[in-house]
């Protein structure tokens, strides 16, 4: 970015009339630089960054590689746009291997000028919004495991470090995929009992005939199969803490008899009458509103007494959007492949959806979005269809396969283009001139690619 606040673009070119013309067609929009030159761009680029570069293939001494060779070693987040005559295209597809975002080829349309530049500098501002959001990532508070930095999620995480610090019982409620056993095992970490074992049971999982004994323990013999004495969860829990996740679940018969080993402290495995002594800590967890449950029969009205001594509700994902693209690229860092971030538009479509399912939904989307991916970001066909709108324009990666090398990048430089197009289009909602501006290009030239690529900006206004 130039000292005016305008995006700054090096032209480098051995004639005179080519930098008199690029001047022209960037000039109004950009911080314009040239240099007659390999020589002197090299120079340029030693004492400062620009945000694109634009420079000829052929020229005498240093050439267009030995300028991107340098821009990228000294400026990897710089885009150079190489210039060549037709015929050496298979050059300028070499030097896009080499780190070139793009080429034109001589000669060209100072409308497709104005396009390719726009589109090098949009990627360079996707590529720092990422990296900001990795350095937002790296620096947001982490209460182990539980990330966010909206205001429901820090009050949230402070309630849960009160609750860990008296050694009662905790009650935790919320929606499926918030985070419950994430936020039990922090109450655990972050209690006197850390030292101690974390045990956790999904109770809904658990066949009601089995639920006494995964919990008490039985006696050899006590039932068929029982071959061995076999203590339950409570006693491997001594000491620590028992995670009761979808409480509500449990069988009313089996609600009665966990109500009395939490008032008594102990238990009694099935098949015998002698109770052990239990010291552990019990947290549950529940998608069910349990006063209401308790208020029609269906859960023991005593046991949701005792358990909501201390309750921290878990917010939906619907209540923390802030919190979203920082969820969405620690994912993403998880993934196993080294992708750059997301589009503009995939990331609009990440925080403007419901979440029904709230944070393991939108990591298993994302999950499912890198396996998918074949491009350096996550885009908006990269989304599972329920939260992704049709954009068409893109060609499929198989029929890109299939054509020649040169063809095939022409082709993609094609659908990038008219990709572009369309996510201004829907980012101003059809409104030619905001898109322009955005773009650093005149109104009439956006109309003319708009018109090129067959972009229809009607198709995309808003409705009042």
């Amino acid at each position: 970015m130039s000292s005016t606040g305008r995006p700054s673009i090096l032209v480098v070119d051995d004639k005179e009339n080519m930098l008199k013309l690029f001047s022209r067609i960037l000039g109004d929009a950009y911080a314009v630089t040239t240099a007659g030159d390999g020589e002197r761009a090299l120079a340029l680029v030693a004492s400062r960054e620009f945000d694109v570069v634009v420079t000829d293939i052929q020229m005498p001494g240093a050439d267009g590689f030995a300028v991107l060779r340098e821009v990228k070693r000294r400026w990897p987040a710089t885009e150079v746009v190489l210039v060549t005559a037709y015929a050496s295209i298979p050059k300028a597809v070499e030097a896009m291997r080499q780190g070139a975002y793009d080429y034109l080829a001589k000669p060209f349309d100072p409308d497709e000028v104005a396009l390719v530049v726009a589109r090098a500098l949009e990627r360079r501002r996707q590529q720092r919004e990422a990296e900001e959001l990795k350095e937002q990532l790296a620096a947001a508070p982490d209460f182990h495991g539980l990330l966010g930095t909206s205001a429901v999620m820090r009050q949230t995480c402070a309630l849960l470090a009160q609750g860990a610090a008296r050694d009662l019982t905790v009650l935790l409620t919320g929606e499926t995929g918030t985070g419950k056993e994430l936020a039990a095992r922090a109450v655990h970490a972050e209690s006197t009992r850390r030292s101690g074992p974390f045990v956790a049971v999904n109770c809904g999982a658990l066949p009601a005939e089995l639920v006494e004994s995964e919990l008490f323990g039985h006696a050899k013999g006590a039932f068929t199969g029982a071959t061995i004495a076999k203590p339950g969860l409570f006693e491997e829990a001594q000491g620590g803490t028992l995670f009761l996740d979808e409480v509500g679940d449990l069988p009313l018969p089996m609600q009665v008899k966990l109500n009395r080993a939490l008032q008594e402290k102990e238990v009694r495995r099935v098949g015998t009458t002698q109770p052990v002594k239990v010291d552990v800590r019990v947290l549950a967890a529940t998608h069910r509103d349990l006063q209401a449950e308790a208020a029609t029969g269906r859960f023991r009205e005593d046991l949701y007494y005792r358990l909501n001594v201390f309750t921290v509700r878990m917010p939906s994902l619907r209540e923390r959007r802030e919190d979203i693209p920082l969820l969405a690229m620690h994912f993403l860092a998880k993934g196993g492949r080294p992708l750059e971030g997301f589009t503009p538009e995939a990331l609009r479509a990440l925080v403007g959806y419901t979440w029904p399912g709230n944070v393991r939904q939108l990591e298993n989307a994302v999950a499912r979005a890198v396996a998918l991916a074949q491009g350096p970001r996550i885009g908006l066909d990269d989304l599972p269809p329920e939260l992704r709108q049709a954009t068409g324009g893109a060609l499929p990666a198989e029929s890109l396969a299939k054509m020649p090398y040169r063809e095939a990048v022409d082709s993609a430089r094609d659908a990038v283009s008219r990709e572009y197009l369309v996510a201004l289009m829907q980012e101003f909602g059809g409104n030619v001139t905001h898109a322009a501006e955005r773009a650093g290009m005149e109104r009439e030239s956006l109309h003319r690619l708009l018109k090129r690529y067959g972009v229809r900006s009607e198709d995309f206004k808003r409705s009042e």
